[in-house]
């Protein structure tokens, strides 16, 4: 079901469920056994401890209540 199918949904007041999944590692995994990471080094920082560089363009995704 799309974003804009629950969407609609709620506007027409109509009974919906929904479920969000979640998957949590039992144990830590090295990045670089990652295949894609093997594959493009160059993308993939070693360190990653810092936040993210400051965009010029926000992203944002409304959350429909």
């Amino acid at each position: 079901m799309s974003s804009g199918e629950v969407e609609r949904s709620l506007k027409e007041r109509e009974n919906v469920f929904v479920m969000f999944a979640s998957l949590m590692l039992e144990e830590e995994s090295e990045v670089g056994a990652l295949p894609a990471v093997c594959e493009f080094p160059d993308v993939f920082p070693n360190d990653v401890s810092d936040l993210a560089p400051e965009r010029e363009v926000e992203f944002s995704i409304n959350v429909v209540l």
